[in-house]
């Protein structure tokens, strides 16, 4: 290896990403025009991208609608491109649900809706049953997001208050034919948990919310409560879906093997440990610096030099009042259980571009991480214990802000052990 860590780490990365890039995995999964009209809608941190890919190699007229995150919109000519908040919804999610569901209105058996879901479409794709308000919604949504439930635990709550999630999206679109383009960013790829599944059938029930609820100590409003109740009684949308087809473009796997065949165009040994980890990120990184650390010393599961990759999604109890996001939660904590190890690399982010709600994807720790901290007089015990590993590493310059990505197959680790050296 010639290129120092910290390259290294970046250029896998890079590969992950790219290989989850609309550009990159849409265009073969392109179906047949109809002999109607298209319908182009989607939700997601990728939704506009994805729309200008269709533009860019659709051979017809198009008309439609997508919604993304702030920031992350590119400009469309046949599609309009609206934006709004994530992780937690506004009105502007609202407004934009709206205006997807009014133009696949008065569809035919001829047209084609054609729906580009990525991840972050739960937070954009908004439409509250009128019983709940706006407020209640985005209260309950920051409390699953504070108290570490995982990903598929949270969208699960969130389609038992929707009216578009959980399947009632693609309900909405029939007669057409409905042909759904997902980049996943939960991990195992559930498609019923992918943007909260709004083309595909719902078998989340109240009472499995209900047990959700009370496991993280969420207390729901009187009027939540009782859409909860309600939702029990909302008929099966399973026969809606005769004329829907959900096809995965991209995966976290897909990107971990493509890091994986650039790892070895590098001459290391790669090891995918996981493509759906989830957990305390502070937690999973005490376990993956085990792992590590028996590599660089017993080279096993993997000999040297190698690289240990995962991905999925970890989570942060927030008990601080610091910055941050669980990438670089997991790096700082990585960082404390390797003690400055003097052979052992990570980076660790967010293929979106966004750790948490900061600027930053992740972060790189490198064998002098706790030295340069020590010079600097940082704890990385104190700034843990405060949720604040967002300032630790931007203290030492070791951020990751590559800006929106314009993708999101979820986390990306990669561990760098150089060779049997024992810190």
């Amino acid at each position: 290896m010639n290129l120092p860590p910290r390259e290294i780490l970046l250029s896998l990365f890079d590969a992950a990403v790219d290989a989850a890039r609309p550009e990159t995995c849409l265009p073969p999964y392109l179906p047949s025009r109809p002999k109607g009209k298209t319908v182009v809608i989607g939700m997601g941190k990728s939704a506009a991208a994805m729309a200008k890919t269709v533009e860019d190699h659709w051979d017809g007229p198009l008309s439609g609608v997508v919604v993304t995150r702030y920031g992350h919109g590119v400009d469309c000519h046949s599609v309009k491109v609206l934006a709004a908040s994530h992780p937690v919804p506004d009105q502007a999610g609202v407004d934009a649900t709206r205006e997807i569901l009014s133009c696949i209105q008065g569809l035919t058996e001829d047209d084609l809706v054609l729906c580009l879901i990525s991840g972050g479409g739960s937070a954009l794709l908004v439409q509250p049953p009128d019983s709940v308000p706006l407020a209640e919604k985005q209260a309950l949504t920051l409390s699953l997001l504070k108290c570490g439930a995982t990903i598929s635990e949270i969208n699960a709550v969130r389609k038992q208050f929707s009216l578009v999630k959980g399947g009632r999206l693609a309900a909405a679109c029939g007669p057409a034919k409905m042909v759904s383009l997902i980049i996943s960013d939960v991990p195992g790829d559930d498609l019923a948990f992918i943007a909260s599944g709004p083309t595909y059938p719902n078998d989340t029930t109240a009472e499995q919310v209900s047990a959700i609820l009370e496991r993280y100590h969420i207390a729901l409003s009187t009027k939540l409560a009782r859409a909860l109740d309600r939702s029990q009684n909302l008929p099966p949308h399973h026969r809606a879906f005769d004329r829907v087809e959900n096809v995965l473009i991209a995966t976290p796997q897909m990107s971990l093997d493509a890091a994986a065949a650039q790892a070895k165009g590098m001459g290391l040994s790669p090891l995918i440990l996981g493509d759906r980890i989830e957990g305390e990120s502070r937690e999973v990184a005490i376990v993956m610096a085990g792992i590590a650390t028996q590599c660089a010393a017993r080279r096993q599961p993997v000999e040297p030099p190698c690289v240990l990759l995962s991905g999925g999604e970890t989570t942060v109890t927030i008990s601080g009042n610091g910055k941050g996001g669980p990438n670089t939660e997991f790096l700082l904590s990585l960082a404390i259980a390797l003690n400055g190890h003097d052979s052992i690399s990570a980076i660790a982010c967010d293929t979106d571009g966004i750790d948490g709600s900061e600027d930053n994807a992740g972060a790189v720790v490198t064998p002098d991480t706790l030295e340069r901290a020590r010079d600097l007089d940082l704890s990385p015990l104190a700034y843990l214990s405060a949720n604040n590993a967002y300032c630790f590493f931007h203290s030492l310059d070791d951020l990751v802000v590559p800006g929106p990505t314009l993708t999101n197959v979820n986390d990306f680790r990669a561990i760098l052990i150089e060779g049997d050296r024992m810190g």
